[in-house]
């Protein structure tokens, strides 16, 4: 009998643990909620805006290149 969806799951979670590994939940923005798109306008408007925005685009830049590997 073939094993079950959830036995598949444990197992492949064993190898994964026994790898060195351990899941984590990460929880981010639904981009399809209502209001999404206008908040992400306003936040981004904000920025612009701001007297800081040279330093938060080089913080961000630094961010998404992996600067900190």
């Amino acid at each position: 009998m073939p094993a079950t969806l959830s036995e598949r799951v444990h197992k492949r979670r064993q190898t994964l643990r026994a790898a060195g590994l351990r899941p984590i939940e990460i929880w981010v923005p639904d981009t399809r909620a209502p209001g999404f798109a206008e908040e992400y306008a306003r936040q981004s408007r904000v920025i612009a805006e701001s007297a800081s925005e040279k330093d938060i685009m080089d913080f961000i830049e630094q961010a998404s290149d992996g600067a900190w590997d």
